[in-house]
C-alpha cells in the first residue's frame, strides 16, 4: 500500500492543506490529502523493460487511474469521445456502403458507393488529423469544484512522452502539466500554471519489469502540486 497526498474532489479540502484568501483571490490547496490506496485495489503490472511503447503505455494507465480516482479530479473524455464518434461513423458508412453496393445493381449503385467511400476517408482523414494535431500526447484531461466563498472549477491537462536515451541518462518518461482555476463559470481566471518533469523509466520497474506503482503515484503526486504551486494572480 502507498500513502499518497490527495484533495477530495468536490469535498473540503485537508485541514493541513487548507488556503486563505489572497487579497481578492482566493488561493487554491498546493498539497492533495492523505490517502490510502489498499493493495486489493491494485493489479500487478508488469512489461518488457525493453519495449518503450509499453512502458509508456503502463505510465499513462497508472497516471490516469490514479488522477482519475472520486477524491481528486473528474476525468474528461472529449477526445476519447470525439475519436470514436468519428472512428464509429466510418465504420457505419463503410458497412451501409458496402451493403447498398451489395443489394443494388452495379452500375445504379456508383454514384451512391463513391459518395460513401468519399465521406468514408474524410472521415478516417479527420480522426487520423485529430489525434496528431488536437488530441497530440495528452493523456489526462480532469476538473474538479471546490467551494471557498464562491464555487471554483480547477482544470488539469497532462502530456506526456518518452525523452530518448543518452550516454549519460536512461530512457525518461516526462510529463507536462497545465492547471487552470477559474470562477464564476469560466469568466473570473484565479490562477494558472504550467509544469514539467521526467524520470527515467528505471525508477519505476525493476529488472523483470514489474512496476513499483506507489513511487510512481508519489511522483505524480509531487508533478501535480507543483503545476497547483505555479499560480498567478
Amino acid at each position: 500500500m502507498a500513502k499518497l497526498r490527495k484533495t477530495a474532489n468536490g469535498d473540503a479540502a485537508d485541514p493541513s492543506s487548507s488556503h486563505q484568501p489572497d487579497s481578492n483571490h482566493s488561493r487554491p490547496a498546493t498539497r492533495l490529502v492523505n490517502v490510502v490506496i489498499p493493495a486489493s485495489e491494485r493489479d500487478v503490472v508488469k512489461v518488457n523493460n525493453a519495449n518503450l511503447v509499453d512502458l509508456k503505455n503502463a505510465c499513462d494507465d497508472i497516471l490516469k487511474r490514479f488522477l482519475s480516482r472520486p477524491e481528486l479530479f473528474k476525468q474528461i473524455h472529449t477526445h476519447t469521445d470525439v475519436r470514436l464518434a468519428l472512428g464509429w461513423a466510418s465504420v457505419l458508412v463503410a458497412a451501409g456502403t458496402a451493403f447498398y453496393g451489395w443489394k443494388v445493381e452495379f452500375e445504379t449503385s456508383k454514384p451512391v458507393v463513391w459518395a460513401g467511400l468519399i465521406v468514408y476517408f474524410i472521415l478516417s482523414i479527420a480522426q487520423t488529423l485529430y489525434a496528431y494535431l488536437v488530441e497530440k500526447d495528452i493523456v489526462f484531461v480532469g476538473k474538479r469544484k471546490t467551494f471557498d466563498k464562491r464555487i471554483v472549477t480547477e482544470r488539469i491537462t497532462i502530456t506526456s512522452n518518452t525523452a530518448p536515451s543518452s550516454s549519460s541518462k536512461p530512457p525518461a518518461y516526462s510529463l507536462s502539466a497545465t492547471y487552470v482555476r477559474t470562477a464564476s463559470g469560466g469568466k473570473s481566471l484565479l490562477g494558472k500554471g504550467k509544469a514539467q518533469a521526467a524520470r527515467g523509466y528505471n525508477e519505476f520497474f525493476d529488472e523483470n519489469g514489474t512496476m513499483d506503482q506507489g513511487r510512481f503515484e508519489t511522483w505524480v503526486t509531487e508533478v501535480v502540486e507543483q503545476v497547483m504551486q505555479e499560480k498567478t494572480q
